[in-house]
């Protein structure tokens, strides 16, 4: 037997079909979200991840602006570019790529963003309400990784979950998502004395260490759920490079009662329509807001 495929195309549709009624209402709300996508120099990743963006963008009927600017540019030049998308009332949602020219502080621009356009859920505000169970704005591909589980069948309370890395914007984020919702989690990282102890005790084992085929099938449980957030570029034996995960895929299906490809709609698709979702619960906000501003007023 071998563990069951993940299908993120699947759980991705489900969330944008849920997403495209939102956006409609908010249309009729008077409230059209629109995301601005902000891009700095040129990378041929980020470039596929904002065309898929934009493309289920347009499928749920979210407005999308990329505004692109070069590798060069200072960061007061994008700080007030920020700023500027802040006060912009047409605007409800606001996303960085990364990555971004090293030169460039990625946490103090990422902290720019106003918090209630904060769609990619990484403004320090964002990251710390998850603390406090306000989970509706958090990070999308943690958010993401955390729906894969959900889509297992199995029930996050009680759940024994493995975290592999311990990263602000997937590893800890995840952590706290799931003992949000009454997993016992244990979180793993670089000096970890035996990781292989804690993944094998484990219900689940999500991973997200940027090391290609760490996670082997020996490591885990029988019927255990691996949710592999890893996105690695190898050279095979004929030179040719290949996208792998953070587990290696054949021992561990052989293991596992679910498991999630790299590449092939794990992860991924997930992420974008996370996004997509955010890009709504801001746009929601936003408007709250305003009419609360407004009955301030009168």
């Amino acid at each position: 037997m071998t563990g069951i495929e993940i299908d993120g195309k699947v759980v991705a549709n489900e969330i944008l079909q849920r997403v495209a009624v939102d956006v409609d209402a908010l249309k009729q709300d008077g409230w059209a979200p629109t995301l601005v996508s902000i891009r700095i120099g040129d990378n041929s990743a980020v470039d596929r991840y904002v065309r898929n963006q934009q493309r289920n963008a347009s499928k749920v009927g979210i407005d999308f602006v990329e505004k692109y600017f070069p590798p060069d540019i200072s960061e007061a030049e994008v700080h007030a570019a920020i700023v500027n998308l802040n006060v912009d009332p047409r605007i409800t949602g606001i996303i960085l790529q990364r990555p971004i020219p090293e030169n460039l502080p990625i946490k103090h621009l990422q902290a720019t963003i106003h918090p209630l356009k904060d769609v990619e859920g990484m403004h320090p505000t964002s990251i710390g309400n998850i603390v406090y169970r306000e989970l509706e704005l958090g990070p999308c591909t943690a958010i993401a990784a955390v729906e894969l589980l959900r889509g297992t069948g199995l029930s996050i309370e009680g759940l024994e979950v493995t975290v592999i890395g311990h990263s602000e914007i997937v590893g800890k984020p995840i952590a706290f998502l799931l003992m949000a919702e009454g997993a016992t989690v244990t979180v793993c990282h670089h000096l970890t004395r035996e990781v292989a102890l804690h993944s094998r005790a484990a219900d689940a084992v999500l991973i997200a260490v940027g090391k290609p085929g760490l996670l082997k099938g020996d490591m885990i449980r029988q019927g255990s759920a691996v949710i592999d957030i890893g996105i690695n570029q190898v050279k095979d034996d004929e030179g040719k490079f290949r996208i792998v995960g953070d587990c290696d895929y054949t021992s561990c299906r052989e293991v596992a009662g679910w498991i999630t490809p790299v590449p092939g709609g794990g992860v991924g698709p997930v992420t974008v329509a996370v996004l997509m979702r955010n890009t709504v619960v801001a746009a929601g906000r936003l408007r709250e807001q305003y009419r609360e501003q407004m009955t301030g007023h009168l």
